[in-house]
């Protein structure tokens, strides 16, 4: 039984922790000018950086690129903290360039402290969140550890690994959400009693070393670009610091000390039941699932400029501490390091997120919405965004509109949040390209061009920038039209066609006028205009007829996505389902055709049985 002490305050959303999904939850509400609540265990706790210190990444850099075009806040925050800028994938497609940083993750953190605290119609309370508040179907607020209990339209819950967090470390286990700080106990129990699922997954992060204990002499030096891109469309002046990274080798001495040890592993005595991350496994998975492999790559990565903290990139373990000790003194560059934290495993429950609507709301609680690794998914980006939605859509709904629903061809936004809802999350979530079939459409370069009309709809960017993106787009449209009326003359200084006049579109499709042109065309033709909006136009008639393919696949799949699917419909009444797809459907509770051909189980002719039967 709680002591209940009313606050004095009621709110419209109560955001529930502090991290990157939380943070971007708070903002997004707050700047729609609804009353805001975050509920955080420390201020000084927020927007922590638990376990690699850098944003973005294959596809988690396009989640940031799209969320900064919304009026998200974290490619500002890390344009404006950040100590090295790459773009990845460059000697590939477009499609796949994805932007990353390295972090000052002490100065991250601050910047969104500072800018909650400066943020209008955000409160923030230090507490605990123990139990909800419910009034038949619907969230009311939420009671604190300490008593106090707070009211609220609408409850965003973004726990992280907090719900009854448990920390490996061999056999040693400790109640943490993250190294040194409580879990949150009760919230999980309360969900499972009122009829959700609630499972366990399993992460990680790798040790800390000194910075004096390191040989750089014996690893590779790893810069950022010369010319660096921001992450955010507001950045301007942009010349950010190149720090670097060094790179270096385990070897298989460092694979037998780790293989002679594992009866000692929780991975492998049976204490850790979650599952963990396929893509970003611990070192000792690692060598199991990867015998034939001699090395494995470690990044040694500065935790904030200046730092005599490194995080051993790759090193992620929930070994004994002697063991992760040994090993990591046999790799070249750290035969003397000193630990300053031994890597850990960490477990903690998650709602698979089938229980959820595509506003990310729950089906069966009104008002209730989850963001983040609650959700079954890993990383910052991937939480942030959600976060954001989650907030965008609480909002709508108490202002009686429609929520924002992102499709799997509109942002990768969509492909994260679709696969979560369409898809069971047996292991932790992380968005890569290859999971957006329209990823030539959804490039990280043109996230404004794309979703400006959803921002204004939104209502959090500023008219200002909208003005900026739309401006961009006309004059995008303007180039393309000259490159395809207008002809590269003979005599052109850049040499393009010496031997006869062509369309500058044909030099375009011929790989004759290339990306390294653009600076003089748009010295020599376009000096008025944006070079991003000179950039968009080279690349949309590089890939014309492939973009065109895609968008003739999107208009095919639409008519499946808008056939609605009754939020009550009763699939037993469907007798030719089949058994597998029936369970399937009931379970997952599909809100259109489109989503239910997704869900794994589903087969072709139960989507074409319920088109028959829904037309």
């Amino acid at each position: 039984m709680f002591h209940v002490k009313r606050t004095l305050e009621e709110f419209d959303v109560i955001v529930v922790g502090g991290g990157h999904a939380g943070v971007e939850a708070a903002l997004a509400a707050a700047r729609l000018r609804k009353k805001t609540a975050l509920v955080t265990l420390s201020l000084k706790s927020i927007a922590r950086m638990s376990c690699n210190p850098s944003i973005g990444g294959l596809a988690k850099g396009h989640l940031v690129r799209e969320l900064d075009a919304l009026g998200g806040e974290m490619g500002r925050a890390i344009d404006q903290t950040g100590i090295q800028f790459k773009m990845l994938n460059r000697s590939k497609g477009r499609a796949v360039w994805s932007p990353r940083a390295q972090a000052d993750k002490r100065r991250y953190a601050e910047y969104m402290q500072q800018t909650l605290l400066n943020t209008n119609n955000l409160h923030i309370i230090e507490g605990e969140g123990a139990r909800l508040i419910f009034s038949m179907a619907s969230v009311r607020g939420i009671y604190l550890k300490d008593g106090r209990q707070i009211f609220g339209k609408a409850v965003i819950l973004t726990n992280g690994t907090f719900l009854n967090g448990l920390i490996h470390i061999g056999p040693i286990q400790i109640a943490a959400g993250r190294y040194g700080e409580l879990p949150s106990v009760g919230l999980s129990d309360q969900l499972k009693a009122e009829g959700f699922v609630v499972k366990r997954l399993k992460t990680g992060t790798p040790s800390r070393v000194t910075h004096r204990s390191i040989d750089f002499s014996r690893m590779s030096p790893q810069y950022g670009d010369p010319d660096p891109e921001p992450f955010s469309f507001t950045t301007s002046a942009f010349h950010p610091k190149n720090i670097p990274c060094y790179l270096t080798y385990t070897h298989e001495k460092t694979h037998e000390i780790m293989r002679a040890a594992l009866h000692r592993s929780p991975l492998y005595t049976g204490d850790i039941h979650g599952t963990g991350p396929r893509y970003c496994p611990s070192i000792e998975d690692k060598i199991v699932r990867f015998y034939d492999k001699p090395s494995h790559q470690l990044f040694l990565e500065p935790e904030w400029e200046g730092s005599e903290q490194w995080y051993v990139n790759g090193f992620s373990s929930s070994l004994p501490i002697d063991i992760q000790f040994k090993a990591l003194r046999t790799v070249p560059g750290l035969e003397n390091a000193e630990f300053i934290k031994p890597g850990y495993a960490i477990e903690y429950d998650y709602l698979p997120s089938y229980q959820l609507r595509h506003s990310l709301e729950t089906k069966d609680i009104s008002g209730l919405y989850f963001a983040g690794q609650i959700n079954g998914t890993s990383g910052y980006e991937e939480a942030a965004v959600q976060g954001f939605m989650a907030a965008v859509n609480a909002c709508r709904a108490l202002d009686g509109q429609d929520p924002i629903i992102f499709s799997r061809s509109e942002a990768y936004i969509g492909v994260l949040i679709d696969d979560l809802i369409t898809k069971e999350t047996d292991e932790p979530y992380r968005m890569f390209t290859s999971l957006a079939e329209y990823r030539l459409i959804l490039r990280a370069d043109n996230t404004d061009h794309r979703l400006y009309p959803a921002a204004e709809k939104i209502g959090i960017q500023s008219q200002q920038m909208i003005e900026h993106f739309k401006s961009s787009v006309q004059e995008k449209d303007l180039i393309k039209q000259f490159f395809k009326t207008a002809s590269c003359p003979k005599d052109s200084p850049l040499r393009l066609s010496p031997d006869r006049t062509e369309r500058y579109d044909q030099l375009i499709k011929k790989h004759i006028l290339r990306q390294e042109h653009l600076s003089a065309i748009h010295h020599t033709l376009f000096p008025e205009v944006q070079f991003h909006s000179l950039d968009q136009a080279f690349i949309e008639i590089l890939y014309e007829g492939y973009i065109h393919r895609q968008e003739q696949m999107v208009t095919k799949m639409r008519l499946l996505e808008e056939k609605q699917i009754p939020e009550h419909f009763n699939y037993d009444t469907v007798k030719s389902l089949s058994n597998e797809g029936r369970e399937k459907l009931k379970r997952f509770r599909p809100e259109t055709l489109g989503q239910a051909g997704r869900i794994r189980g589903i087969s072709p002719s139960d989507i074409q049985i319920l088109l028959i039967y829904l037309t």
